[in-house]
C-alpha cells in the first residue's frame, strides 16, 4: 500500500476508535454468535447473523412447547404470530397493535395485498412498480395484472440514485389502482421519503404497498406517522431471524375491514375452531392469515424484534449512517476512484445501511473478498458489490478494515 494512502488508513482506524468508544449500541455485537472471528461479515442486507440466544430459543420451543408439551402448548403458538407481529409494529415499524400480521413470505403477502387493494379502487387500470425493484415484485405484479387485465407501468429509476419523487408525481393519476416501491433500494441503498411519497399517492386517490426488507429493522420507516397504508417485508436481514424465516404484512387499521385475502385458509376464519364449512373472514389483521403458521421461525421473529426494539431504531438509523459514511470516506481515500464507484446516495438521509460499489469485474472482486480477504460482501448485476452493514453487531473498526483488505488485494493486482 503506498505511503499516502497508509497515512489515510491510520487516520481512518483512529477516527473509527473514537466513533466506536462512544458507540451507545457497541455491546450489542457481543451479543450475536461468531463462528470466524476473523471474518468481516458485510451481507447482514441479505442474511442477519444468529443471535446468541437462538440456541436457546429453538431449544425451548422444540424441546420444551413441541417435545414435552406436544398439542398442549397450543395456546402458546395460536397468537404468536399477533403477538410477533405487535413487537414489530412498536420496535420496529412504527406501526398500531393489530396492524402487523407475521405469516407467510413477502411474495405471498405482496399478492394477498395487491390483490386485495386492487379492488378498492374498481374501474382503474393501472399499477405503477419501480423499474429496479426487486424482481420478486415484478414477478407478483405481472401475474395480478394478467389475471386482472390490468397494465402495469415501469417507473424510470436512476440505478444508483433510485426513484425520484418528481417522477413519481409524474406518473401517479386518476387511473392508477395502486404503486409497488422499495423504501429502500435492493440495489443500491437508495431511500425514497415515504410521507411524501404518500401524500402523492394521496392526491391522485391511490396507494402505494411498500416493500420494506431492506429497511425494516436498520432505518425508521415509521408506518403511522408517515401515512402509510400497505406494506409487506422480510426478517432474515436485518431483522436476523434466520434463513427461511415468515415474513410480515401490515394494513393500516381503517382499511382492514375493507379487504379480503385471495388467500383464503383455516387460520384467517372467525372462530376457526368452530369448523364451520362456509368462510368468514376474521375482522382484524388475522384475516390476512392462511396456513398453520412456522411457530420456530415466527419466535424467532419476535427475537429480532426485541432486540432492534431494545437497541433502539433511532438510535440504529444513526449509527447505519455513521457505519455507512466511513465506508465511502474509506472508499474515496483508499480505493482506485478508476476501479471502483459509490453507487450509493452520499447523503446519508438518503440511503438505508447498505453501500453499493461498482466495479468492471465486480463478480469476480466479490469471489477473491470472499476467499482471499475473509470479507463478505455480495455481488448483484450488473457490476455491483453490496456491502450491508447491519448496525447491531457491526464496528466503525469493522468497516475501515473492510476497505483496508480490499486496498491491499488492489495494491497486490489480485483484483
Amino acid at each position: 500500500m503506498p505511503t499516502e494512502m497508509a497515512g489515510g488508513l491510520s487516520e481512518l482506524r483512529e477516527k473509527a476508535l473514537i466513533l466506536d468508544a462512544k458507540d451507545p449500541l457497541a455491546a450489542f455485537k457481543q451479543r450475536f454468535f461468531v463462528g470466524e472471528p476473523e471474518l468481516l461479515y458485510a451481507d447482514g442486507n441479505s442474511l442477519g447473523r444468529m443471535p446468541a440466544s437462538t440456541d436457546l430459543l429453538i431449544e425451548r420451543v422444540a424441546r420444551q412447547q413441541w417435545g414435552t408439551g406436544l398439542i398442549r402448548s397450543s395456546s402458546e403458538w395460536v397468537d404468536l404470530p399477533f403477538r410477533a407481529g405487535d413487537l414489530l409494529a412498536d420496535g420496529v415499524l412504527g406501526a398500531r397493535p393489530g396492524e402487523v400480521l407475521v405469516t407467510d413470505s413477502t411474495t405471498v403477502n405482496l399478492y394477498k395485498l395487491a390483490r386485495a387493494a386492487a379492488t378498492l379502487t374498481p374501474g382503474r387500470s393501472r399499477v405503477l412498480i419501480e423499474a429496479d425493484n426487486f424482481p420478486t415484485d415484478h414477478y407478483v405484479l405481472s401475474g395480478l395484472a394478467r389475471e386482472l387485465g390490468l397494465e402495469l407501468v415501469e417507473m424510470p429509476v436512476d440505478i444508483d440514485q433510485g426513484l425520484a419523487l418528481e417522477t413519481l408525481a409524474d406518473y401517479f393519476d386518476g387511473d392508477v389502482a395502486f404503486a409497488c416501491i422499495s423504501a429502500v433500494s435492493y440495489r443500491s441503498g437508495a431511500r425514497v421519503n415515504l410521507a411524501e411519497a404518500n401524500a402523492m399517492a394521496a392526491s391522485a386517490g391511490s396507494r402505494i404497498i411498500w416493500d420494506l426488507s431492506h429497511a425494516g429493522g436498520s432505518v425508521r420507516v415509521d408506518l403511522s406517522g408517515s401515512g402509510c397504508e400497505l406494506a409487506v417485508g422480510c426478517t432474515y436481514k436485518y431483522l436476523n431471524a434466520g434463513p427461511g424465516a415468515p415474513a410480515y404484512l401490515y394494513v393500516r387499521s381503517d382499511l382492514i375491514p375493507a379487504m379480503e385475502s385471495p388467500v383464503r385458509g383455516w387460520f384467517s376464519q372467525v372462530d376457526q375452531f368452530e369448523m364451520e364449512s362456509a368462510y368468514s373472514p376474521r375482522t382484524g389483521i388475522g384475516r390476512f392469515a392462511a396456513g398453520t403458521p412456522n411457530i420456530i421461525g415466527t419466535a424467532l421473529v419476535a427475537q429480532g424484534a426485541e432486540l432492534i426494539g431494545e437497541a433502539g431504531i433511532e438510535r440504529l438509523e444513526a449509527k447505519g449512517a455513521s457505519l455507512t459514511g466511513l465506508f465511502i470516506e474509506a472508499v474515496d481515500a483508499l480505493l482506485s476512484q478508476r476501479a471502483f464507484r459509490v453507487c450509493t446516495p452520499r447523503d446519508g438521509s438518503r440511503r438505508g445501511s447498505h453501500v453499493t460499489l461498482s466495479h468492471p469485474a465486480a463478480r469476480a472482486v466479490t469471489r477473491t473478498l470472499i476467499d482471499e480477504a475473509k470479507v463478505v460482501p455480495d455481488f448483484r448485476t450488473p457490476d455491483r458489490l453490496r456491502f450491508g452493514l447491519a448496525p447491531l453487531y457491526t464496528s466503525h473498526a469493522d468497516v475501515v478494515e473492510m476497505v483496508a483488505r480490499t486496498a491491499l488485494l488492489e495494491a497486490a493486482g489480485r483484483i
